[in-house]
């Protein structure tokens, strides 16, 4: 037992020799008693910590506990010390190791799907006199899920068991059986009391003669630190692009943390979903040396030798090495923490590295319950704490790799009402629709010609954002009249603007298919063509269609940016499942109608007002 008098280890926090643990447990089965304990043993508490505690405790007339030392520490967090709410440094005579702290009670599993998703071990925490527990069960059934393979299980609390080593073997039999099932296998089990000290540092010979296996310390150095996935594809999700522009700096910083693979100076890379390519001109670091590499687990940035507009969410790979999937539509294992159930109809948000897209639960294809493994079919919501295998519906195609080939790349977590409501792996990507034209656009970005002037000067020189403003409806609803208003106000406003007749692309670039069968979709491709060349040269392109449906502005999606597409319906009611972001009347008065779609132009920062 460490003593006050100590000073404490000094924690230097080396990311590359640290192994990440997560401590799980039911609720009161002394997770937190272990943790307290572990600290005090290792003597990695604050000078006088300890002591404040007891003193603590014996002003408010109550039995000390090592649990209360981490609320003690959580309370301190904001004066620098070596804990905070979600991590807690510790270290052995071997290493350093940082807890996830994921709470047990059941509330609270959302912290674990996030939290343990950085571990690289667990120790799972159980009660010797209440047993295995459902969350106990859920605990190893999520720590499987995300791939977490070196754990081993505490039964705490022998004390009040007499340390029976029958108690024991019942639990490990139980437990073992468990696991098994879920595909684990613990390195260990361990008989400890926590409280005590009793085989946390300090083997129990006197307590338990019967058992002469590892104590807790022991077992956490045997655990393997994961070695970093150098050998695995590149792959940074994109966290921002930083630009300078003082003092004639007019550098481009694309950043992120690599999650897998190196980068080099030279090297060309692919951001996906858009296909955008170039190469890798410099690597940058914030006070740092010229760096001509960097590797998985650094916060990293880089120039690049052509400039190109890529986003937050994208995920960067280097064309050498094998793409990541590219969907709407992904096949997932789905663990379900919401107080409401998963239902389909609902928007969430799914959240994949550095991407958030909206979703709709599309398909449930079987259920489990994750504490006892039953499993049913055909289910059309997904309840609290069930592990669904499911298909999700994006609202735009993400990048991502299956669980089997990047764990990294494959977690996600979904969001609902600003909080975490469920996380899971993905397992296959689904065709979407628009996988025929997504491979069309991969090779028109890779072997696009990138002018010298960028998008935002353009923007800065025109005052307006380059948007494609599609207006649909039913035949006679006075589209093309409008349009031709619109055009007309804008252009006297002094935008770039232009008004493409679908006829123009119909008896022009679509002369070859026109008459033709089964071409409505790629009428709708080279559409979404000339617009992405339009939109390049900074104008807004204004284009009437009769009546599309959400799968053709699906198509147009797939070759022009979301974000910069809007949607008016002209006509009494909506006769197609498209979402607008505006609705207008049949024939609606022109100079009426012209101001509504200004002032959507207006409020989507397109253009400004000039008053």
């Amino acid at each position: 037992m460490s003593t006050n008098s100590q000073q404490p280890v000094a924690i230097n926090q080396n990311p590359s020799t640290r192994l990440s643990l997560v401590i799980a447990g039911h609720v009161d089965h002394g997770k937190s008693t272990v943790i307290g304990r572990l600290l005090a043993d290792t003597n990695s508490l604050p000078t006088g910590k300890l002591d404040m505690v007891r003193a603590n405790c014996e002003r408010n007339s109550k039995p000390f506990e090592y649990a209360f030392l981490l609320d003690a520490l959580k309370d301190e967090q904001s004066q620098g010390i070596t804990i905070d709410s979600a991590r807690i440094f510790f270290k052995s005579k071997k290493r350093e190791y940082i807890i996830i702290d994921a709470p047990g009670h059941i509330e609270f599993l959302k912290n674990m799907i996030s939290g343990a998703a950085r571990a690289e071990a667990a120790l799972l925490v159980i009660d010797a006199a209440e047993g295995v527990r459902e969350n106990s069960r859920r605990h190893g059934y999520m720590l499987s899920m995300l791939g977490i393979r070196q754990i081993t299980v505490l039964v705490n609390k022998m004390d009040l068991a007499d340390f029976d080593k029958a108690r024991f073997d019942s639990i490990e039999k139980e437990y073992r059986a468990f696991l098994t099932e879920v595909g684990i296998v613990p390195l260990s089990f361990i008989p400890i009391a926590a409280r005590d000290g009793v085989n946390i540092a300090s083997r129990a010979t006197k307590e338990m003669p019967w058992y002469s296996g590892d104590t807790v310390l022991d077992a956490l150095d045997r655990f393997q630190k994961e070695a970093l996935p150098l050998d695995k594809p590149f792959r940074m999700p994109v966290q921002d692009v930083y630009k300078f522009t003082a003092h004639g700096d007019d550098r481009r910083i694309v950043a992120g943390t690599i999650e897998t693979g190196r980068v080099r100076v030279g090297q060309d890379v692919i951001f996906y979903p858009s296909g955008k390519h170039s190469t890798i001109k410099t690597i940058e670091g914030f006070n740092t040396p010229q760096r001509t590499e960097s590797e998985a687990g650094q916060a990293a940035g880089f120039t690049l030798t052509e400039q190109i507009y890529v986003k937050r969410g994208e995920i960067a790979v280097l064309s050498s090495d094998i793409r990541p999937k590219v969907s709407s539509r992904i096949k997932v294992s789905l663990f379900w923490l919401g107080k409401k159930p998963m239902v389909m109809k609902r928007d969430y948000f799914l959240k994949l590295g550095t991407a958030k897209i909206s979703c709709r639960l599309e398909a449930v294809h079987k259920l489990i319950d994750a504490s006892t493994l039953d499993s049913r079919q055909d289910a059309d919501r997904i309840n609290r704490h069930d592990v669904a295998e499911c298909t999700i519906k994006l609202s735009k195609p993400m990048a991502f790799d299956l669980a089997d080939t990047i764990a990294a790349t494959s977690r996600f977590v979904i969001i609902d009402d600003y909080e975490i409501t469920g996380g899971g792996i993905i397992r296959e990507d689904l065709p979407d629709g628009q996988g025929w034209v997504r491979e069309k656009v991969f090779l028109r970005n890779y072997k696009w010609e990138q002018s010298s002037i960028q998008p935002e000067r353009r923007a800065v020189k025109y005052n307006q954002r380059p948007t494609l403003l599609i207006m649909t409806g039913p035949k006679s609803a006075g589209k093309k009249t409008l349009a031709r208003a619109l055009e007309a106000d804008l252009f006297n406003d002094g935008r770039i603007v232009y008004f493409l007749g679908i006829g123009n692309v119909i008896y022009g670039i679509d002369a070859d298919i026109k008459g033709k069968s089964d071409t409505r979709e790629e009428h709708l491709r080279r559409l979404g063509e000339v617009a992405h060349i339009m939109l390049e040269s900074g104008a807004i392109l204004i284009v009437t269609a009769v009546e599309l449906t959400q799968a053709d502005l699906e198509i147009i999606k797939t070759c022009v940016a979301s974000e910069q597409i809007e949607v008016v319906w002209m006509g009494d009611y909506r006769s197609t499942d498209v979402t607008p972001d505006l609705m207008l009347p049949t024939h609606p008065d022109a100079i009426e109608g012209v101001a509504q779609i200004k002032d959507l132009l207006v409020n989507k920062n397109i253009i400004f007002r000039p008053w």
